[in-house]
């Protein structure tokens, strides 16, 4: 009779514990939903807010909005992520009570320094302005434009449309070319032969119509005569763009000129190659 008792009571220590585990995994999941449902809410609040801001009296522009936008859904992320593990450690383990200092050094000690680093720096990038979304930037050996500004992480998409996710904390030299105008240089090769001061009249006409180009806003103008080269006299002419728009404007600048030069009748030098075709007598 007291072995049938002992099953008995195995058995109800079983389901007992197979209580308390379904209970702890329903908790978890009500954990991790509610985690989800705050952070999509919190997105959608912070991407109505950034849509709306530019109708009200004080607005920022569109690259800074979006960069202070980012910002905010990574403020939100990381303490939904905080509160929730913490909630779901509580649930498994029961009430646990860990000082603020506790936990700053049980961070430090699993090798949370980088990522202190990279928030404190993320942190100063965001409050000196220093780079937006959108615009072009080159940190260290990698150039593109800005896709996204966190507390943690950069992420840069270049021309290959390649993505270059960088910690904040590694930014040390940042160069930001979408923040002043942007210089604009062509330099035209004509043969020796030509008149000089006809090759500049003929440049300046095209100058003059291309101030017109809405990207310009400064310029072009005739440099003057920059080199003598083999094969010609090399003239420069000279503008400022927006910017990210030097190089359209270069490319359309060129083509103008090679327009007018055909049409006024002057030489672009080029190589040119003299074959004799000697037979044997």
């Amino acid at each position: 009779m007291s072995f049938i008792n002992n099953i008995l009571k195995n058995l109800k220590n079983i389901n007992l514990d197979l209580d308390n585990i379904v209970d702890k995994a329903i908790n978890i999941i009500i954990i991790i939903i509610a985690m989800w449902v705050v952070i999509m809410i919190s997105t959608k609040l912070i991407n109505k807010f950034i849509e709306k801001q530019s109708n009200m009296k004080i607005s920022l522009d569109d690259k800074k909005a979006h960069t202070i936008g980012a910002v905010l859904k990574s403020v939100v992320r990381y303490t939904v992520y905080f509160f929730g593990i913490s909630a779901i450690l509580t649930s498994i383990f029961g009430p646990i009570t860990i000082t603020l200092a506790g936990i700053g050094g049980a961070a430090i000690g699993f090798g949370a320094q980088s990522l202190i680093k990279d928030v404190i720096n993320g942190f100063f990038i965001i409050f000196e302005d220093q780079f937006s979304v959108g615009e072009y930037i080159n940190i260290g050996d990698k150039g593109g434009v800005v896709e996204s500004v966190g507390l943690r992480l950069t992420r840069l998409k270049d021309f290959n449309g390649d993505l270059h996710i960088i910690p904040n904390g590694s930014i040390v030299i940042m160069t930001n070319h979408s923040r002043n105008d942007m210089r604009v240089l062509v330099d035209v090769d004509v043969a020796y032969e030509e008149d000089i001061d006809n090759v500049i009249n003929t440049l300046e006409e095209v100058c003059s119509r291309f101030k017109e180009y809405p990207d310009i806003v400064e310029g072009p103008k005739v440099i003057g005569v920059t080199s003598l080269k083999d094969s010609g006299v090399s003239v420069r002419v000279w503008a400022k763009a927006k910017p990210m728009t030097q190089w359209d404007c270069e490319n359309i600048l060129r083509k103008d000129i090679k327009k007018a030069l055909d049409n006024a009748g002057i030489e672009i030098p080029y190589p040119k190659r003299t074959i004799y075709n000697m037979q044997e007598k």
